[in-house]
């Protein structure tokens, strides 16, 4: 097992990733336990940035009493709840066992990992760990957040993030994204340059805080911001309010562009998304008087056409000329030699052959998600969700998820049980026991983040930041590293794997690879919590753009080459198509909301969290909860168009939300209700969402916004 860095009291430089913010933190450790997280106030990426969920959270389930702390075998039927205790020893070869046996009888291919995704050391760690044994599939959760927005930025070659250099921008185009509950140092930078002078544009259906500051707040209908950005395209183009110098020298397929945006004047943008023609007009001149950047959220990605969407915002970000210069769009920087877990995924060393990659499932029919062209190579879920149940394209037997509640955060939430019912063999690594974890055949205790090592770029520093073992493992938990390397052992033993993959034995040892060709080292790195590095703005010559034109691809030569449509366009969101009942679901569902309590399903077993937010909620206008005849503390029934089912949820009033629309968050399920779902069928959103498509042509992704749905009072006890 790694040996953990010698533990002192004392305050200490970390960086809390508890959620994507990766806010700088400091942690402060009295007798060998952590008495205080805080922010780090030097910290270039948030600046002393913070949220309760680091403040509370990660301490909170490091010690809750209810954490898992040694390895756990099923003794009783599957979701009965009844466990025995095991030894690490026991549980690695119980493991090993069931993957070998697995294997042998299906194959390599049968064998699928899932967790969050490779945005954190332990997605790379699970996606090597199942290459080792010969299977390319593992599963990911960015189908369902980021991962439109990140094949949109890779086809277009503009290598930014989601909002850069806010402080140095004269205007910052928000679109989607609410940052005073998902990403508090994103918030504190939109107030300082609104202080500023800075300009801001909000567009969102709801009336979220950052509407409240904003010069100009486009209140867009669900699932049609790509027409709004189309017109945004439109305006710059016919006012010559565009970059003709960095249009003319870097991009590809400008005339295309400007031609499908000619479609989408402002008056016929206004017919489609309910904005006005002529605040859609200003918003344009607005952001063209730059520089501006473009701060972009999960509001835009969860739709069957969040790629298309987001080449659309990204296509007004090139031709603007807002980016990578101050105050607008920086791409992101690196220090030389850097090796990010992306590279590694990548990287020839690590990669299986590709006629086993392109076995991947999902990479027939969505090739820049899945397989050897794929973003993160990962697997379409769905897909293999259907593969566990039908044996189509070929079966799959056995599961290991690390780190994720995939029957709570994935839509359709008993097909995803019932599918993991069905598995030969099943383990799962978690801090708590889940409703995930109840289905397990082996459950495994994993380290919280204050008990573990990492070290990541953070492209908002820019920097590398470094996560500090505040603390040692409590009990017998293990990270990641530890378990997979331990696995391996056994599993090579056992003549079961294809080839290890696994260069370090230790995450220390890890995290000196990651840096081995840099001039950082992991002392300073513990010293200081961050190292920056030099960086130019504008070097397009020596970044370059890495799409087959070697420019900004307006016009997608790879999706052209797919037969998809290589520009972006406007799609009829899904509450608005043929088909879809209006009489019988006459609401326009929003899922997503964020929660300052709650990281997606994480931290439901805490009580602080659970004081500020005790129930989900359902948030209605006045208007429409008069309308249906229910109230402020009204449960009720939400039913969507073709959904699997319903889930029961809270009525709260506010004109926040628009009428005819009610939104929600998501994650929700109760550790104290009964085994095995805890509530995950009753009070979670995606009890009532369809995974079955349709899906984003090139992201495979499903529609988790803008359903259509209809309420159903839930009769008093």
């Amino acid at each position: 097992m790694t040996a953990s860095p010698s533990i002192a009291d004392g305050t200490f430089p970390s960086t809390c990733w508890e959620c994507g913010t990766i806010c700088g933190s400091l942690v402060t450790v009295k007798d060998g336990q952590v008495a205080k997280v805080g922010p780090n106030p030097d910290h270039p990426a948030t600046r002393g940035a913070f949220c309760v969920k680091g403040i509370l959270g990660a301490p909170g389930w490091t010690t809750h009493p209810s954490r898992l702390t040694q390895p756990l075998r099923r003794v009783g039927t599957r979701g009965e709840g009844r466990w025995e205790p095991l030894g690490w020893d026991d549980a690695l070869d119980v493991m090993a066992d069931g993957l070998a046996s697995v294997r042998e009888r299906f194959g390599p291919l049968a064998i699928a990992g899932a967790v969050s995704g490779a945005f954190f050391s332990r997605g790379l760690t699970v996606a090597l760990l199942m290459r080792s044994l010969g299977s390319p599939n593992w599963l990911i959760n960015q189908d369902l957040c980021g991962g439109c927005r990140a094949l949109s930025d890779r086809l277009t070659g503009l290598a930014i993030d989601r909002g850069e250099d806010i402080d140095a921008t004269r205007c910052a185009l928000v679109v989607g994204r609410n940052p005073s509950a998902a990403d508090p140092a994103q918030w504190q930078a939109l107030r300082r340059a609104r202080a500023k002078g800075a300009r801001i544009i909000a567009i969102d259906p709801k009336r979220i805080p950052v509407a409240d500051i904003a010069d100009l707040w486009l209140r867009v209908r669900p699932g049609t911001d790509a027409a709004l950005a189309l017109a945004m395209i439109h305006v710059l183009v016919t006012e010559g309010r565009h970059d003709r110098e960095f249009v003319a020298r870097w991009t590809h397929g400008f005339d295309a562009l400007a031609a499908r945006a000619a479609q989408y004047p402002p008056e016929v943008a206004a017919r489609l998304t309910g904005v006005a023609a002529d605040d859609i007009v200003r918003a344009a001149r607005m952001y063209a008087d730059g520089p501006s950047t473009f701060v972009s959220g999960h509001g835009i990605d969860a739709f069957s056409a969040g790629v298309q969407t987001f080449r659309a915002y990204h296509g007004l970000v090139a031709i603007s000329g807002n980016l990578d210069r101050e105050g607008g769009n920086r791409r992101v920087k690196r220090p030389a030699g850097y090796r990010t877990y992306l590279d590694l995924l990548h990287h020839p060393d690590f990669r299986l052959p590709r006629e086993v990659e392109e076995r991947t499932i999902g990479a027939d029919r969505f090739p820049l998600w899945a397989g050897p062209r794929g973003w993160q190579m990962a697997c379409h879920n769905p897909s293999v969700i259907d593969a566990i149940l039908t044996g189509e394209p070929y079966p799959i037997r056995a599961m290991y998820v690390s780190g994720v509640n995939v029957v709570v955060t994935y839509p359709n939430a008993r097909k995803t049980a019932r599918a993991l019912a069905s598995l030969d063999f099943l383990a799962v690594a978690s801090q708590t026991m889940t409703p995930t974890a109840e289905l397990a055949d082996l459950v495994l205790p994993k380290t919280t983040t204050l008990e573990e090592e990492e070290v990541s770029l953070n492209p908002a520093g820019p920097c590398v930041t470094y996560t500090r073992a505040a603390v040692p493992p409590r009990g017998q938990a293990r990270c990641d590293l530890d378990i997979a390397v331990g696995l391996l052992d056994r599993l090579e033993a056992r003549g079961a794997i294809a080839k290890n993959f696994f260069r370090w034995r230790t995450q220390r040892e890890f995290c000196d690879f990651l840096l081995a060709d840099t001039t950082i080292s992991l002392d300073d790195l513990r010293t200081r919590g961050f190292a920056t590095y030099p960086y130019r703005l504008g070097n397009f010559d020596e970044q370059g753009f890495n799409t087959p034109t070697g420019k900004i691809e307006l016009f997608s030569t790879t999706l052209d080459g797919l037969g998809l449509d290589p520009l972006p366009d406007f799609v009829t969101p899904a509450a608005e198509r043929e088909g879809h009942d209006a009489g019988a679901y006459p609401l326009v569902l929003l899922t997503g909301d964020r929660e300052k309590a709650y990281h997606h399903s994480r931290f439901r077993e805490q009580a602080w969290a659970r004081r500020m937010s005790p129930d989900p909620e359902l948030r209605v206008h006045p208007e429409t909860a008069a309308a249906h005849g229910i109230a402020r503390g009204d449960w009720v029934w939400v039913e969507t168009s073709g959904g699997p089912g319903r889930c029961r949820l809270r009525v709260e009033l506010t004109e926040a939300t628009p009428p005819g629309v009610v939104s929600t968050g998501m994650g929700w399920w109760f550790p104290d209700a009964p085994v095995p779902d805890h509530g995950a069928f009753d009070v979670n959103v995606n009890a009532a969402m369809s995974y079955d498509g349709p899906w984003d042509p090139v992201s495979g992704s499903a529609d988790t916004r803008g359903l259509r749905c209809r309420l159903v009072p839930v009769p008093a006890a």
